[in-house]
C-alpha cells in the first residue's frame, strides 16, 4: 500500500477522533498510530529499515516485529526522551508559581521592560534561551512566566504565549549547535560561524514576522486563560495580590531557571572548545545533560517553595498536583510520538526523494517544500532536515548561484511548516498552555507557518542580493 495513502488515513483517523468523537486526545493518537501500523506492510517496513542504514539481516528482523512490539517501542522511545523533561519542569513551574517567584520574575521583568515591552522582552529572551536550548525546554521554564503575566493583562495572554513559541521556535532549526542545523552544516562543509550568522539574521526576520502574525491573532481571537491541572487563575490572582516584601528575592527566583539553562548552554559550549580530559569538559558534560541540568532546577525550586510555604502541609499536595499533570502531558507527548514513528516507518522518506528527482524545482523552493513535506508528514523537525540533506545532497559540491548556507537556512526554514497532531510539540503546548487543539491551530500551528514562509521568503531576497557565491 502506497505510504502517502497511509499517512492521510492515518491523519483521517486521528482528526475524526479528536473532533468529530471528542475521544481524548491520548487515545486517538494511539488509535491513529495502530492503523498507520496495520496498513504499513512487511515490504514497506523492510525498506525502511534499509533506508536507515540496517543490514539486510537487520532489516528483516525488523520487518518482522509484531505490530504491539513497535507501537510500544516507538512509544517508550518518546517517552525517554521527554518524560523525565516535563515531570522535571512541571515541578518547577508549579513551585515557581506556588511560592511566588514566578511572580516576583514578572514583577522584576516588568520594572525593567515596562508593561508595553513585556511581549517583546518575552519573544528577545525566548530567541536567545532557544539558541543553546531545546524549544521544548524553554516553553516549559517561561510557560509560568506567561501565566504570571497574563493575571495582570488576561487580554493578552495569547500574544505573551505565542511571543515565547515565535521565540523559541525558530533557533531549533536554524542555528548550531542544536542538532538539525549541526548536522546540515557538517554535510555540507558550511563553516559554523556562517551558519550561525546566517542563522540569527533569518531568525530575526521570522521571529519578526511571528510577532507580527501574534498581535494581529491575538486582536482577532479571543483565548482565554484556562485552569491548568497544576494552579488555577483564582490561586494565580492571590499571589499576584502578595506584596512584593512576601515573595522571595529575584535572584533566588531566577536561579531554578537560569542555572539549568547555564549548565545546558555550558555542555554544548564545551563539546565545542574543550578537550574531553579537562575536568570542567567532564563536569559540565555530567550536570549539563538537560535530564540533570533540570533536576538541579527541580530541587532548588522545591527548596524555593518549601522556604515561603506558611503552612508545610501543602508542599507535598503541589508536589503531587504537578506531577499529575506531568504524568498526562507525557501519556499524550508518548502517543504522538508513536504516531510520528509509525508514520516514518512507512518510508515516506523514500517516496519523497523519489517526487524530487522528477520534479525539477528552483532548489530554495524546492528544498524548503521537501523538508516541510517530510515534516508535515511525521511530526520530526531535525528527521525532516536530516532526510532533505539526503534529498539535496546531489546538488553539493556543484556551482550553485549563491553560498550553500542559503540551502542549509531553506531546509532550517521548511522544516517548521504547520506543526500539528504528529508531533509531541503541538501536544506539549495545546496542554501546558491549557488550550483547545483548534486554538494550538491558531496560535501555534499558523504561527509556524507564517515563520517558516517569512524566512522562505528572506533566504530567497539574501541569495540574491548578497550571493556570496
Amino acid at each position: 500500500m502506497n505510504a502517502i495513502f497511509i499517512i492521510l488515513t492515518g491523519a483521517a483517523v486521528v482528526l475524526f477522533c479528536i473532533i468529530r468523537l471528542k475521544l481524548h486526545a491520548a487515545i486517538s493518537l494511539m488509535l491513529a498510530a495502530l492503523v498507520t501500523a496495520l496498513l504499513t506492510s512487511p515490504e514497506l517496513l523492510l525498506d525502511y529499515a534499509q533506508q536507515s542504514g540496517m543490514t539486510e539481516d537487520q532489516a528483516r528482523a525488523f520487518s518482522e516485529i509484531p505490530i504491539g512490539k513497535r507501537l510500544a517501542t516507538a512509544f517508550g522511545n518518546t517517552s525517554a526522551k521527554i518524560g523525565i523533561l516535563i515531570a522535571l519542569a512541571s515541578i518547577i513551574g508549579t513551585a515557581l508559581m506556588r511560592s511566588g517567584a514566578a511572580d516576583r520574575i514578572i514583577r522584576g521583568l516588568l520594572n525593567l521592560f515596562g508593561q508595553k515591552n513585556s511581549s517583546m522582552a518575552l519573544l528577545s529572551g525566548s530567541f536567545t534561551l532557544a539558541i543553546p536550548v531545546f524549544f521544548d525546554t524553554v516553553f516549559y521554564l517561561m510557560i509560568p512566566l506567561v501565566k504570571s503575566l497574563s493575571v495582570r493583562d488576561p487580554k493578552k495572554f495569547s500574544l505573551y504565549l505565542m511571543a515565547v513559541i515565535a521565540g523559541g521556535v525558530m533557533a531549533h532549526s536554524l542555528i548550531p549547535p542544536t542538532p538539525g542545523p549541526l548536522f546540515v552544516a557538517e554535510e555540507m562543509g558550511i563553516d559554523l560561524g556562517i551558519m550561525i550568522i546566517g542563522g540569527l539574521i533569518v531568525g530575526i526576520v521570522t521571529i519578526t514576522a511571528g510577532y507580527l502574525y501574534a498581535l494581529w491573532a491575538n486582536r482577532k481571537w479571543d483565548l482565554p486563560m484556562r485552569d491548568t491541572p497544576d494552579i488555577s487563575i483564582k490561586e494565580l490572582e492571590q499571589y499576584a495580590a502578595r506584596p512584593t516584601s512576601d515573595l522571595p528575592h529575584l535572584g533566588l527566583s531566577l536561579l531554578p531557571i537560569l542555572l539549568p539553562l547555564f549548565l545546558i548552554t555550558g555542555n554544548t559550549l564545551s563539546n565545542a572548545f574543550l578537550s574531553k580530559q579537562n575536568l570542567a569538559y567532564k563536569i559540565l558534560t555530567t550536570l549539563g545533560e538537560a535530564n540533570i541540568a533540570l533536576f538541579v532546577g527541580a530541587i532548588l525550586s522545591m527548596f524555593l517553595l518549601w522556604k515561603q510555604l506558611v503552612e508545610k502541609t501543602n508542599f507535598q499536595r503541589y508536589i503531587t498536583e504537578a506531577l499529575t499533570s506531568a504524568a498526562m502531558i507525557i501519556l499524550i507527548t508518548s502517543a504522538g510520538g508513536a504516531f510520528g514513528q509509525m508514520l516514518q516507518q512507512t518510508g515516506i522518506g523514500g517516496q519523497i526523494e523519489g517526487l524530487a528527482a522528477q520534479y525539477q524545482l528552483a532548489l530554495l523552493p524546492m528544498a524548503f517544500l521537501i523538508t516541510a513535506v517530510v515534516r508535515s508528514a511525521q511530526g520530526s523537525a531535525t528527521v525532516a532536515m536530516v532526510t532533505a540533506m539526503g534529498v539535496m545532497s546531489g546538488v553539493i559540491g556543484t556551482d550553485l548561484a549563491f553560498h550553500p548556507v542559503y540551502l542549509a537556512l531553506a531546509i532550517g526554514c521548511g522544516s517548521k511548516i504547520f506543526a500539528w497532531m504528529n508531533d509531541s510539540g503541538f501536544w506539549i503546548v495545546t496542554k501546558m498552555s491549557g488550550m483547545e487543539v483548534q486554538e494550538t491551530i491558531r496560535h501555534f500551528s499558523i504561527l509556524m507557518t507564517v515563520m517558516a514562509l517569512a524566512g522562505l521568503f528572506a533566504v530567497m531576497l539574501f541569495s540574491v542580493l548578497l550571493p556570496f557565491s
